[in-house]
């Protein structure tokens, strides 16, 4: 099972039972590149059909636990062909990919090292835990960067915080402290050490029962499932209508020039 953590994901056997998977682009702050994406899908895969497994743990390298989305491709190519209809069929396959912790059979606990962002966040959502260093934040800027939430981000977040909470954070798209965090009840602790504590949870959990631990997990996936793929199927039509906006390209141009974007609603 183990990888050296010479390519964009690594997978280790920790303890027992406990599968650790790290993304590891620590130079792009872990951010969800067709590299990783594809790097991910294949840990994901591996994990999924390993029944020696009993807990997953999910953390990032570097200063970042995710920092979302690479939108890199918006400045690639002829921008005509990022029509709504072409960049859903894009979408839909990278955010079932990402939300692949939700359809593992083992419980997938989230160490967030750092930032979480956009995507980045709702890939900790997905986790069934999750556990926070000191100087991990928790933000949602899609509004901010001119397009619409994905990766379910419209059921992900309510479902985790609150529907008064998420509301906050994707129209304001602000930073929420890993305090702050653990006050609203998006992660479950707060600890130095991230990983290690996100560990020491995951090695309890693999000492339970594992069929009735599966069938636990099973059964609260059932609470609203219909709900979940509405919120999927409305954000990979709403992302990509906003993807193929000018809006975007003005939010993203200012993002990497650290000012204020002035959006003009087309």
């Amino acid at each position: 099972m183990a990888r050296g953590l010479d390519g964009p994901v690594d997978l280790q056997l920790a303890s027992p039972g406990v599968a650790l998977v790290t993304l590891n682009l620590p130079q792009l702050r872990n951010a969800m590149t067709t590299e990783l994406t594809s790097a991910w899908t294949v840990v994901m895969d591996e994990v999924a059909g390993d029944r020696s497994l009993r807990v997953v743990v999910v953390t990032g390298t570097g200063s970042a636990f995710c920092s979302g989305a690479d939108l890199s491709w918006l400045d690639q190519g002829n921008l005509s062909d990022n029509t709504p209809d072409r960049l859903r069929d894009k979408m839909l396959p990278f955010y079932r990919a990402w939300l692949a912790p939700q359809q593992i059979p083992v419980p997938v606990v989230a160490a967030v090292n750092g930032p979480a962002v956009g995507a980045g966040l709702c890939l900790a959502l997905a986790c069934d835990v999750r556990y926070a260093s000191p100087s991990a934040t928790f933000s949602a800027p899609f509004t901010q960067l001119g397009t619409h939430g994905g990766m379910a981000v419209s059921w992900l977040l309510p479902e985790t915080v609150g529907t008064p909470r998420a509301r906050e954070m994707l129209y304001t798209g602000r930073v929420v402290t890993a305090a702050e965090a653990l006050t609203w009840g998006l992660v479950s602790d707060v600890a130095e050490d991230v990983v290690g504590r996100a560990l020491e949870v995951a090695e309890g959990v693999a000492r339970a029962a594992p069929i009735a631990t599966r069938l636990t997990k099973a059964g609260l996936g059932q609470s609203s499932p219909g709900r979940f793929e509405l919120a999927l199927q409305w954000e990979a039509l709403a992302q990509p209508v906003t993807l193929s906006t000018n809006d975007i390209h003005k939010g993203v141009q200012a993002r990497r020039e650290h000012r204020a974007p002035a959006f003009d609603g087309d």
